[in-house]
């Protein structure tokens, strides 16, 4: 799993610890982000591996860190 910077690290330790995503999930996404240059949590929810509900609380973990 490739993480870009800390910021990257500090979300993909949130993801995992708080809406208890696997590894591989976030590895998926993380691939596709590669391939499409999307932002993360928007296909984290495309993919169906997150629901409206986590996304917003992502949002909102990602409101608290700016």
């Amino acid at each position: 799993m490739i993480a870009n910077c800390q910021s990257d690290i500090k979300f993909i330790d949130f993801l995992q610890n708080e809406l208890e995503l696997s590894s591989g999930d976030i590895a998926v996404a993380l691939r596709k982000r590669e391939l499409e240059n999307g932002p993360l949590p928007m296909l984290l929810w495309q993919y169906g591996l997150v629901d409206i509900e986590q996304l917003e609380r992502i949002f909102d973990w990602l409101e608290e860190q700016a």
